[in-house]
């Protein structure tokens, strides 16, 4: 049995290599992105301004006040949308120009139209008259402001989100490449595992959770999910079927819950074995989830995950096994961990990391606390649905004491 650090490295080592796919930036959203991409051309194209008005040429404006009053005619009305474009131009002239319009040169400033007093009259003006100077470049956006050529939009191994359409639709740029989305089959295993629908069932019976978890759960992520369905104890041949096709399909991962500790009914790590496969370890000293395992196909770019059956042993291992290494295949960064302040006192076992169920808030002082939640065993279910995020106490200690700066992760990342 190997420590949750030895796991991770693992893990980093025999990550995945995704294929490279282009596509529109339309279809890309939650996309990991596989090459930084950055800007092609400017934006804004061209100086504009940022406010209803008048484009004024601002030393034209010099010297006005109350007592020495500037005229200047109006030549042109420009909208957002119009061409900027002069037919003639003289001195002392201004452009009645809407927010967005663009400024044709040699005009560099703006007057706000409120500060705009109108000539013979505001209903049919000829001109404008001006009892302030104009500052330089008052209310301009400059061409390039915001992005300039090569100006970086989005990282390589970024999730693609709907703020980099809007950059990207805005500078021109139609399509990108992304990391394919790994493939994944998730199977439950057990004499014991029955329908989630059955209305009447046995004491002996549960109804599939794991399955439907591992699917909503990597749907939320925007992952390939394949419900791969019931694996009975005594039908292990179906698990080898699938394993068997593994070498010339295009699924990358299998994951399994159940059948892979030391149990008369555990088939699963010999199976693996006999087909094949390169055990990278096996036991983690976690809790929960301590029998996890994975193994890589020799030769082929292809993993096998075994998880437990109970289904926060599950949940653990796809948090903090499946979905480390999905993240290294992507290209993307090691997801960040939080820390908080615990409120409740912790023991366990020293060599072991445990992650446990809690509940994260924010006192009325600002501070992160993190309470951890009655009903720790594997099979208990209601403290998963309370919890909001999992603790991550060490394998260094045993006793954790109020007040102590625990690290944390939410339940579903990102979220």
């Amino acid at each position: 049995m190997i420590k949750y650090k030895e796991a991770i490295n693992i893990i980093k080592k025999v990550s995945l290599k995704l294929a490279t796919e282009k596509i529109s930036i339309l279809d890309s959203v939650n996309r990991i992105c596989d090459s930084s991409i950055k800007s092609t051309s400017v934006s804004p194209l061209h100086n504009n301004t940022a406010f209803d008005g008048f484009a004024v040429v601002a030393k034209e404006t010099k010297g006005a006040s109350l007592k020495n009053l500037k005229k200047l005619k109006i030549i042109k009305t420009i909208a957002a949308g119009d061409s900027p474009k002069l037919n003639h131009y003289s001195k002392k002239s201004a452009i009645e120009i809407m927010t967005g319009g663009l400024v044709p040169k040699p005009f560099d400033s703006v007057l706000a139209v409120e500060k705009a007093k109108y000539f013979p009259t505001k209903e049919k003006p000829t001109h404008i008259i001006l009892n302030q100077e104009v500052k330089k470049f008052s209310f301009i956006r400059f061409a390039g402001e915001d992005y300039k050529i090569n100006d970086l939009i989005i990282r390589k191994g970024e999730v693609i989100q709907p703020k980099h359409i809007m950059a990207l639709t805005t500078l021109g740029i139609r399509c990108i490449k992304v990391k394919k989305k790994p493939k994944i089959i998730f199977l439950s295993t057990g004499n014991e595992i029955v329908n989630y629908k059955f209305k009447n069932i046995s004491p002996w019976q549960v109804r599939n959770s794991n399955n439907h978890y591992f699917k909503s759960f990597g749907e939320n992520l925007h992952l390939n999910i394949i419900d791969g369905g019931i694996i009975k104890d005594n039908n292990p041949e179906k698990l080898k079927k699938i394993l068997k096709k593994l070498n010339f399909s295009d699924t990358d991962i299998i994951v399994t819950s159940g059948a892979i500790s030391a149990g008369k009914f555990d088939f699963i790590p010999e199976l693996i074995n006999k087909l094949g496969f390169k055990k990278c370890f096996k036991g983690v000293s976690i809790k929960p989830g301590r029998p996890i395992m994975l193994s890589k196909l020799k030769q082929k770019n292809k993993l096998f995950f075994g998880l437990p059956g109970n289904p926060i042993s599950c949940a653990a291992g796809f948090r903090f096994f499946v979905y480390p290494l999905i993240r290294k295949s992507l290209g993307m960064e090691a997801e960040k961990k939080f820390t908080a302040q615990l409120i409740n006192k912790y023991s366990k076992f020293k060599n072991f990391t445990h992650f446990v169920r809690c509940f994260m808030k924010i006192n009325n002082k600002g501070l992160v606390q993190l309470e951890v939640l009655q009903g720790q065993q594997s099979n208990r279910i209601k403290s998963f649905v309370q919890a909001n995020c999992w603790g991550i106490f060490p394998e260094d200690k045993n006793e954790f004491k109020k007040g102590d700066i625990i690290n944390w992760v939410p339940l579903i990342p990102g979220s």
